[in-house]
């Protein structure tokens, strides 16, 4: 079976982070282990407190992942302290770890800020040139590339500026856009649009956590990066649809072993 790390913070409503991660990597048919960079005490309406790992923690974190039961691939989410930052871009690189996807979080999806300013630049300077691909919403493309975007045409330039800038592919996520879910990778010195419905669907809690996490899982099963974009999408867009209501008495796994049955297949 194939393997994929997470390092990001936990989320104690279990709808973004470390647990959405984890369950995103596992019905996408990996097995999915993590190293938390923070403790959070949140939900989907904001973030009550945040409590840092260490850095040397942290480090251990990885050390016993690596050494044990290496990942295929890495998923790197929010990292709230530049210090934090420099230990995971230094473990990865001492472990040459492979199919690294780091997603950007620099803003909760209620608004809450999750990165110290200092943190964004030693992302820029150490986590993306590691990357396979870096997956930025349209406010964290506007931060990573000096750019305004308003319009796909400006989404296309912000995601060539920081992949040329940074030696990595980019997925510039669309769903901050007013009137659509497309997404468009820059890769290889190449755009490509993922074409998508806007669901109408308001629980929207660790969307990207997720998206960025089933890429991770199928670069770890094997597929290349465009397959890996594509299915990752098809799976977050039929997590949507579910329209899950976690009110009515009913558990988040009830529908998603009928949702990712195809995934799931394949995993065995």
């Amino acid at each position: 079976m194939r393997t994929a790390l997470s390092i990001a913070g936990s989320d104690s409503s279990g709808g973004a982070g470390i647990q959405a991660d984890l369950k995103t990597m596992t019905l996408n048919g990996v097995f999915a282990m993590s190293a938390v960079t923070a403790l959070t005490a949140q939900n989907t309406t904001g973030v009550r407190g945040i409590l840092e790992a260490t850095p040397e923690f942290l480090a251990q974190q990885i050390d016993a992942v690596f050494e044990d039961i290496r990942p295929d691939a890495v998923k790197i989410g929010m990292v709230s302290s530049a210090a934090l930052v420099r230990v995971i871009a230094e473990r990865l690189a001492f472990y040459r770890a492979e199919n690294i996807v780091v997603d950007p979080v620099m803003v909760a999806t209620s608004g809450s800020a999750l990165m110290e300013t200092d943190a964004v630049a030693e992302v820029k300077a150490r986590l993306l040139p590691l990357a396979a691909v870096a997956t930025p919403n349209i406010p964290e493309a506007e931060v990573l590339s000096g750019l305004s975007i308003r319009d796909g045409a400006g989404m296309e330039a912000a995601a060539r500026a920081i992949g040329e800038r940074h030696g990595c592919a980019v997925l510039v996520k669309g769903g901050h856009a007013v009137s659509d879910a497309d997404d468009v990778l820059w890769a290889d010195g190449k755009l490509t649009w993922f074409y998508g419905e806007r669901i109408a669907n308001p629980n929207t809690h660790g969307t990207g956590c997720t998206l960025s996490s089933a890429i991770a899982a199928n670069l770890a099963k094997g597929f290349d990066l465009a397959a890996s974009v594509r299915r990752a999408k098809e799976y977050l867009s039929g997590a949507l649809g579910a329209m899950l209501d976690l009110g009515a008495g009913r558990g988040p796994m009830d529908h998603a072993f009928d949702l990712t049955g195809r995934f799931k297949e394949e995993a065995l």
